[in-house]
């Protein structure tokens, strides 16, 4: 090896050992294909040795690729500690905070942020929405919430509050009798068999003997179905309560309940804009535990 490789050239084949094929890599790391090869292979020339397989369908690393893998991951595990603990090393209380949550309850946040900015003025906020786990130690997110706490290490948790659940339909639908043995054969809306470990459905599925009519993949999206009428839906209290469109049919569901999760890494939550969010959020779901736990402006039938 002629010289050493740098941190960009060992970046890049990480990017492909891990995608598989130049199209993934190059999306990866926003490049285009012609740079991901030929920055692979000048590597393969200052090292010396071939670090990939060209199947026709993908990149496979040879013997000597994995050792290098090993090592760069290595390098890449500390690279991201020193980007974490650097931005520490700021002792104001600005900047950008991203926040990740489910659908439902970023619009829960969205809904405070005007109360968060006055509290936070010199804080940005960015907040995704998503079901997937944003990764922490890659900085994807500076916080999650989420229902379950993931086995990671360097994962810094805190339980923000308990979430309730009741059966909802629009004020324009005439429900009529609101026990469960008389909403069966109403049409019912529900997720769809990828996101059948939402909160509710195995609750749904048992009472009604069936999947339901309409089926989504999206908080949201099953809010306004249930808003126009298509059906009958289990949705979170916080969520539905606050909608004078909707009204309850029936009571909380005891037997589904959700808990919201704060997730940080632990090299994060000392900087000073993380606490501070952090605070502030902790001290918003206290605030509105009440609504949380299915207490606030119900709209009952």
């Amino acid at each position: 090896m002629n010289m050493e490789p740098n941190w960009d050239d060992l970046r890049i084949f990480l990017s492909l050992a891990r995608g598989g094929t130049l199209t993934t890599a190059a999306k990866a790391l926003g490049v285009s294909h012609p740079t991901v090869a030929r920055r692979v292979q000048a590597l393969e020339r200052q090292i010396g040795a071939r670090l990939f397989d060209r199947l026709p369908d993908r990149f496979v690393p040879t013997a000597a690729g994995a050792e290098l893998l090993a090592d760069t991951e290595a390098m890449e595990k500390a690279a991201l500690s020193i980007n974490r603990r650097s931005v520490g090393l700021s002792d104001t209380v600005s900047g950008v905070v991203r926040l990740s949550a489910g659908e439902a309850m970023a619009v829960l946040v969205a809904r405070h942020l005007p109360g968060l900015r006055a509290q936070l003025p010199h804080i940005e906020f960015e907040v995704i929405a998503s079901h997937t786990l944003a990764n922490l130690s890659r900085r994807e997110a500076d916080l999650l919430i989420r229902e379950q706490v993931p086995e990671l290490a360097g994962i810094v948790t805190r339980k923000l509050c308990k979430v309730a659940y009741a059966v909802y339909a629009a004020r324009s639908l005439d429900v009529g009798r609101t026990e469960m043995t008389a909403l069966v054969d109403r049409p019912w809306i529900g997720f769809d068999d990828d996101h059948s470990y939402m909160p509710g459905q195995h609750w749904l599925h048992h009472h009604i003997g069936r999947r339901p009519e309409i089926r989504v993949n999206n908080w949201l999206v099953l809010h306004d179905a249930v808003r126009v009428g298509a059906g009958l839906a289990v949705m979170p209290c916080y969520l539905a309560d606050q909608d004078a469109a909707l009204r309850r049919v029936g009571g909380v569901l005891p037997e589904i309940t959700t808990e919201q999760w704060l997730l940080v890494h632990r090299d994060l939550r000392a900087l000073p804009r993380v606490r501070a969010v952090m605070d502030a959020l902790v001290e918003l779901f206290q605030r509105h535990r009440p609504v949380l736990e299915g207490h606030g402006r119900a709209g009952s039938q």
